[in-house]
């Protein structure tokens, strides 16, 4: 565990010593802010049904910006070590593939992670400042905060197995966005097609857009737990043979 804190400090050091997480923070809160005022002046224009947690993290914006984080999170974290030659160094020093891809994964997540404090802050500011009861209860801002979490974590697994596989960051950014919107487009294909379609079932299980809809409404359901942990185990388990077969190849 020793080693593994050592590497994961050193991947955390290079987000948040550095001008590049800090701008990443940066945005995040902005368009974070940017969505919730959306979202305010929805709810003074319109009657709303739903609540202010559903309608923010449902809302095109929140979309948008949410997936634009991930290659810039996690591009550079194997593709810069594979362009400058480090990554040889890396994998024959008395290190363990596992350690590498944890650290630099964990180090990712954790920023990700952090990246959500200011939304926390302003649902909070709203009870403070206001003298109306929010219009949200805490199980929906909980299920928003948890599917939040779980798709990031599934997301940040997808950008590791991108950066794996080149020495261009801009390459591994464009593999992760293509993952990542070919997992959105299958779970928009029951809209498209039908729920007659045979995988209909299939498609709505793996659905984002479906999980980030129920959790925000509070309607956090086990099995989506499990899908998005064993996803992520899997991603993280190719990661790990991509770099053991570079590490072991003549």
């Amino acid at each position: 565990m020793r080693i593994f804190r050592i590497l994961y400090f050193k991947e955390l050091k290079s987000y948040f010593l550095s001008p590049f997480g800090w701008l990443i923070l940066c945005f995040a809160a902005i368009m974070q802010g940017f969505a919730l005022t959306a979202t305010f002046k929805q709810f003074s224009d319109n009657a709303m049904s739903e609540s202010l947690v559903f309608a923010t993290f449902t809302s095109p914006i929140f979309g948008i910006y949410f997936l634009f984080l991930f290659p810039v999170l996690t591009m550079r974290l194997f593709s810069e070590e594979n362009r400058s030659g480090t990554i040889e160094g890396l994998l024959t020093a008395p290190v363990r593939t596992w350690q590498v891809i944890l650290s630099k994964f964990g180090a990712a997540y954790t920023t990700f992670l952090s990246l959500w404090i200011a939304a926390a802050v302003h649902f909070y500011l709203f009870t403070v400042i206001t003298d109306v009861p929010p219009p949200f209860s805490k199980g929906e801002l909980l299920g928003a905060f948890l599917i939040i979490a779980l798709m990031g974590m599934l997301f940040t697994t997808f950008g590791c197995l991108a950066s794996a596989l080149t020495s261009s960051q801009i390459i591994a950014g464009v593999v992760c966005t293509s993952i990542l919107i070919f997992h959105v487009f299958l779970g928009f294909i029951p809209q498209f097609f039908g729920d007659q379609i045979p995988a209909a079932a299939f498609f709505n299980f793996i659905s984002s857009p479906i999980h980030l809809t129920d959790f925000t409404r509070g309607l956090i359901d086990s099995k989506t737990l499990v899908f998005y942990l064993s996803t992520s185990a899997f991603f993280l388990f190719l990661t790990f043979h991509l770099l053991d077969f570079r590490r072991w190849k003549p």
